[in-house]
């Protein structure tokens, strides 16, 4: 392309078409908004297409006088692409050559004039990624502040935005979180502190939002455990309010976390080690210059921003240069502040241009002048709403008074029922609202056609005070809580079997409001009444959340609050129940969640209340099972049957079933597990009160993974394998994590098992990063005591046994002895290998008596069998006490129906026999044991079943014993 034909000519590629010298781009028809930055790098690019640009040519093309950073080229490109579509269907524009600069590769036709009259491009909504909220259509005057962010924020690592009220400091923050989205590959989070009301709430929420389980009392260390080798960006969005707490979490992500990139935004600075501040400043104005025409005064960020808001809202209007310096005046009058100069903008519709002008004079009093102390940021947003307040009906000021005791999110419904009163109807609120969105000053978003409501942070702080004033906060925050909780026993009474991940989205954005409640309930001037039916309706919210630390704190509360009327009721059950449940995944299995769970099922029989009873049974089951006391757990799982058969429901029939088949499994009744655990698996039709997550696990996958080992007991391998690994991509879908570790642990178990010790390492891997990323430190210690196992099966005995040792001492101080068994045999295996026998048959004599003591006895045949084989590795070995504990071993596994233990005493007392040259004898034990499995071939105990066999069956000299 000569120098004559540059800057007139039209290029044309893909779907688009370039016009040069109108900088306009189309695809097929229709015009494509695109940044003037990356206008200039399309064009040049276009111009050497083929050719690779180097960074600084580009550089010095697009910021021909102004140094900038290679950031903002990486951002510009970026947005080209985006709006390319680069990537998506196959196609190609722009490629990136390392470590030298950029490329056009798409075939390009070049036809010299332009085209004019084409249309101006509409401003187009980019796709709303996961976990950021929806940026703006269209921000005025603040790109170069989010490209210099950008910049800031790559290079350093941890940088607030500080500003008054109303600059649009989370507006910029979304903007920066979107332009940096394919740098940190799609791994932007956002997190709005606004609805936190307690401060020590901060690490929970950020947890929560990433989607960590809690499971102690100081998150943090888990959050840092999640984020620690992880490159993201956090956006902390409205600090000020929780300011304390979340600079100390700030700090400490900047401090341990060093690929973690944090944003934050606040109205004062953190002041904490590591961050950088950006003060946001106002939009750009126009000066003070009576003869300036529109175009020089729309020149300027907060004009444009004006007329844009006067236009959106519905007027038509189109800004003259007789107009033009009362526009500048308004905006430089407001200092440059968006939210000022929107609400200016609302009010032209009913004042006009020059009455909304006349209006700063009487009723703007703005008295920031630059101060970040917190009246004086305060004192600006009350000035400025002050005069948006005083253009409001009577009705419309009442309402907006009493909306502002909701944090973040409302429904219409929930506005009528705490707006409304003696003095307002609920068509007067309904009408209200609709005239405070209109006015800008309650926004609203749709979700699948319904809408909520939100007021800004700024004007509910503005509107609060008001209430108060009017002595209105009581009765208003009485109404609010009665609402909420009237919200979540409906919840509770409607919810189907499912609880469902959309269930648990709209609870969410009830959750500000529900913490709200609480906190005003417990409140000095509150209702305990309320708060302890609030704080019962709440926990099963707080507890499928998985917000456990949450609802330990609540329902311990609110049971300290009970009163006479209240004890003894269902609200007190409910309380002990989740408190219970909550303690036990938080503080490990103490007395006290004990306790909580026996007073709990108590007041259920009492109230003769069979679906709680059964809830309760199931909780102290697996309290009982966690804690190795297994005759107390099959007491319980009977109880829970025999109140399932009584209520005759579908869905705590099958729970029931459940949780006995895993009694009867670990008891070692076999035949009966398998019916009690295919009964559980039966489909269910959906029923009210009951929900698959209802004993803090989904017990239809845990019964499925009890299945897949009892399948394996009874000599199915091949069967038991298929149905653990669809039982764990099951829990995946789950996005349950305790469901999930259980199913990877009991299925590791089914893996070593079979002898397939690669498909074990790769479960168990998976389950460490699941105990790690939600801070489950029972699982943590299972996690190494499994590694210490697949260890010493690997011939790394030294490791294995130092790590089945620490996992041991962890989980009998964490009273979580479920694996203690399976942990003590791996260990007598380790010790019998390095030739420490006396060690081992300590260890196993005493995991025997454990064993008859507790009632786990579905590993008693192997048990049995490892003590005659170490016994018969010894030097001291005597053979007729080796061959008494292989039959002992091979008669308990017949009686119950193990035929998978049955395999392997069968084959250890074989090979006893053979030593002894007693062929025919050993033969005569294993084979017909070997003949009665019909899968399974080529799992280990299988072929090495086959291959003594095979050599009992060899041909002997003459005269050799048969």
């Amino acid at each position: 392309m000569d120098d004559e034909s540059q800057g007139n000519w039209v290029a044309s590629f893909g779907p688009f078409r370039l016009v040069a010298a109108e900088r306009l781009l189309m695809k097929e028809d229709a015009p494509v908004s695109l940044g003037g930055r990356a206008l200039d790098i399309l064009i040049a690019l276009i111009e050497r297409a083929g050719d690779v640009v180097c960074r600084w040519e580009l550089i010095d093309r697009v910021w021909p006088d102004v140094i900038v950073e290679e950031a903002n080229l990486r951002v510009h490109v970026h947005n080209l692409r985006k709006a390319l579509g680069d990537g998506r269907d196959g196609a190609r524009y722009v490629t990136n050559v390392p470590g030298r600069g950029y490329c056009f590769v798409a075939l390009v036709r070049h036809s010299s004039g332009a085209e004019p009259g084409l249309p101006i491009p509409a401003t187009e909504n980019p796709a709303r990624p996961q976990k950021l909220p929806i940026p703006l259509s269209r921000m005025v005057g603040r790109e170069k502040t989010v490209a210099d962010l950008c910049s800031q924020l790559t290079a350093r690592r941890f940088v607030s935005i500080v500003g008054p009220g109303g600059m649009g400091k989370t507006t910029v923050a979304v903007s920066v979180g979107h332009r940096l989205l394919t740098d940190f590959d799609g791994a932007v989070c956002f997190f709005d502190l606004g609805p936190l009301n307690d401060p020590l709430l901060v690490p929970s929420a950020v947890a929560s939002t990433l989607g960590l389980l809690i499971q102690s009392n100081d998150p943090t260390l888990g959050l840092i455990a999640f984020l620690r080798d992880r490159r993201m960006l956090l956006i902390l969005d409205s600090c000020e309010h929780v300011i304390e707490s979340a600079a100390a979490l700030a700090e400490r992500i900047f401090g341990d976390a060093p690929h973690v990139h944090i944003l934050t935004t606040t109205r004062e600075s953190l002041r904490v080690e590591g961050e950088h501040v950006y003060q946001l400043s106002p939009l750009d104005n126009s000066p003070d210059d009576a003869s300036l025409t529109a175009e020089q005064v729309l020149a300027f960020p907060a004009a444009q921003l004006f007329v844009e808001r006067v236009v959106a809202g519905g007027r038509r209007f189109e800004l003259s240069d007789a107009d033009a310096p009362i526009v500048a005046e308004i905006c430089r009058r407001l200092d440059g502040i968006p939210l000022a100069i929107e609400l200016a903008a609302g009010c032209v519709n009913a004042l006009g241009l020059r009455g909304t002008a006349e209006r700063l004079d009487s009723w703007f009093r703005l008295l920031w002048r630059g101060r970040r102390t917190a009246q004086a940021r305060h004192q600006t947003l009350r000035a400025t709403l002050d005069w948006s307040y005083d253009l409001l009906s009577e009705s419309e000021r009442v309402v907006l008074r009493r909306l502002s005791v909701f944090v973040g999110f409302f429904t219409l419904d929930a506005a009528q029922s705490v707006a409304m009163g003696d003095d307002l109807s609920a068509a007067q609120v309904v009408e209200a609202v609709a005239g405070l969105v209109a006015k800008s000053l309650v926004s609203v978003d749709t979700v699948d056609v319904t809408s909520r409501y939100r007021l800004l942070d700024t004007t509910r702080a503005y509107a609060l005070p008001k209430l108060i004033d009017a002595d209105a906060a009581d009765d208003t925050a009485r109404r609010h809580a009665i609402h909420f909780l009237e919200f979540l026993e409906r919840a509770a009474n409607s919810r189907p079997v499912a609880f469902e991940v959309k269930v648990l989205a709209a609870h969410r954005d009830h959750l500000g409001n529900v913490r709200a409640a609480l906190e005003w309930s417990f409140f000095e001037r509150g209702d305990i009444r309320i708060g302890t039916a609030l704080a019962a309706a709440s926990a099963r919210m707080f507890l499928e959340m998985s917000l456990l630390t949450e609802c330990h704190r609540w329902t311990e509360r609110a049971i300290a609050a009970l009163d006479d009327d209240t004890r003894g009721t269902s609200r007190e059950m409910e309380l002990h129940s989740a408190l219970g449940l909550s303690l036990m995944f938080t503080k490990g299995n103490s007395e006290q969640a004990r306790i909580a769970l026996t007073k709990g099922l108590a007041l259920a029989e009492k109230l003769n209340d069979r679906a709680n009873q059964l809830r309760l049974l199931g909780r102290l089951h697996i309290f009982h099972e966690r804690i190795g006391d297994f005759h107390t757990a099959l007491a319980f799982a009977q109880r829970s049957e025999a109140i399932a058969a009584e209520a005759a429901e579908p869905v705590g029939i099958a729970e029931a079933h459940s949780i006995l088949g895993i009694s009867r499994h670990l008891e070692g009744s076999t035949l009966r597990a398998h019916a009690h655990l295919k009964a559980a698996l039966v489909p269910v039709p959906p029923s009210h009160g009951a929900n698959t997550f209802r004993f803090g696990f989904d017990y239809r996958n845990r019964a499925r993974i009890a299945f897949a080992r009892t399948l394996w007991l009874e000599g199915f391998p091949e069967q038991a394998v298929t149905v653990a690994e669809e039982t764990v991509k099951e829990a995946e879908t789950l996005t349950h994590p305790i469901s999930l570790c259980i199913a990877l642990i009991w299925a590791v178990s089914v893996y070593i098992w079979t002898g397939d010790l690669a498909a074990a390492d790769v479960a168990i891997n998976k389950f460490i990063a699941q105990a790690d990323q939600y801070s489950l430190a029972p699982y943590q210690a299972v996690g190494r005591g499994v590694k210490g196992e697949l260890s010493i099966k690997l011939g790394e005995t030294e490791a294995g046994i130092a790590l089945v040792h620490s996992a041991l001492e962890a989980v009998h101080g964490l009273r979580y002895e479920l694996l203690t068994t399976a942990f003590n045999s791996a260990l007598v295996e380790g010790l019998t290998m390095r030739g420490r026998f006396e060690d081992a048959l300590t260890t196993i004599t005493e995991t025997i008596a454990l064993v008859e003591r507790n009632g786990d006895l579905f590993m008693m045949p192997e048990l049995l069998r490892v003590k005659g084989s170490v016994l018969a590795s010894s030097p001291f070995a005597d053979m007729d006490v080796c061959g008494h504990y292989f039959r002992r071993s091979l008669e308990l596994a017949r009686e119950q129906g193990a035929l998978a233990w049955e395999l392997r005493a069968a084959t250890s007392l074989a090979l006893l026999l053979a030593k002894r040259e007693r062929p025919g004898e050993a033969h005569g034990v294993l084979s017909p044991v070997y003949g009665r499995f019909t899968e399974g071939f080529e799992s280990r105990d299988l072929k090495r079943a086959k291959s003594v066999l095979e050599e009992l069956e060899r041909p002997r000299l003459v005269g050799d014993s048969t």
